[in-house]
């Protein structure tokens, strides 16, 4: 088999202008100018960006390349109205991870927090993002830390979210991230008995291929515990100080395998 390369999965949020200083989660704004740089670094070094659909392949070790995933989290009208042009121009992919039932509303669980509200893309605004040839992944109904609720709410907000995506977008939703990155193996259990394909978390560093691999063939002797893995994958943040000097150290280097720690947003 040939050797395979460890792949980064970006996290974004907002692609926008960043706030006033001071403002909570300002980190978590990247401007349109620094993301097209960051997407014409990528093409420049020969990658391919993708959603994570398209990328599971890669993951499972059934295709070799030079890839990375690109997701956006809580399904921002900005994505829609600014990174997907980009990304259309540099023919990648992505998967943003939507609020269902908060669809065409704001960020309401920042609010406690003071982050100014931001629109949700609605129903319509995911529609178009899928015409765009983007993908949509489901973050939960209302964006609630899983660990805080009951085992029959915290369903609920895993299932019936993937179910009203399907229902209002006509397409297959395969895709999950774990608000706040927070989850137990409960959660990651419903995740999979839910019908999805995998599951982005917000613990730092790349995906290696052979260790999911070897976890995937163990898989089939009926060891369950292996087919956890592409239900836990760790992804590596971009946020507002990423230089582009940073940013090839994430993609495609040890910087971010080394930090293996939970990013809270």
């Amino acid at each position: 088999m040939p050797s395979l390369l460890p792949i980064p999965i970006l996290t974004y949020h907002q692609i926008d202008e960043a706030p006033q200083k001071g403002t909570p989660m300002r980190s978590l704004y990247v401007s349109a100018n620094s993301f097209k740089r960051q997407m014409a670094i990528l093409k420049r070094l020969g990658y391919l960006g993708l959603s994570m659909s398209q990328l599971m392949p890669y993951i499972r070790g059934e295709k070799t390349g030079r890839v990375v995933g690109i997701t956006f989290d809580d399904g921002f009208l900005n994505n829609l109205q600014t990174a997907a042009p980009i990304l259309n121009s540099v023919g990648f992919t992505s998967t943003c991870y939507a609020v269902s039932a908060l669809a065409g509303t704001t960020n309401t669980w920042d609010k406690e927090l003071g982050v100014p509200s931001a629109e949700l893309m609605s129903v319509q605004h995911l529609r178009e993002w899928i015409a765009a040839g983007q993908e949509i992944g489901s973050h939960t109904l209302t964006h609630r830390d899983l660990t805080q609720l009951d085992s029959a709410a915290a369903l609920v907000e895993i299932a019936k979210s993937k179910t009203d995506l399907e229902q209002s977008l006509g397409v297959p939703i395969s895709q999950f991230c774990y608000p706040y990155g927070s989850y137990d193996p409960v959660h990651i259990q419903m995740v999979r008995e839910a019908g999805y394909a995998g599951a982005t978390t917000t613990v730092r560093g790349r995906v290696q291929p052979n260790q999911l691999t070897q976890a995937g063939d163990a898989a089939h002797t009926g060891n369950e515990s292996s087919l956890l893995s592409l239900f836990e994958l760790p992804r590596v943040p971009v946020v507002r100080s990423t230089s582009w000097l940073q940013f090839l150290l994430k993609i495609g280097t040890a910087y971010e395998d080394n930090r293996s720690k939970v990013a809270k947003f």
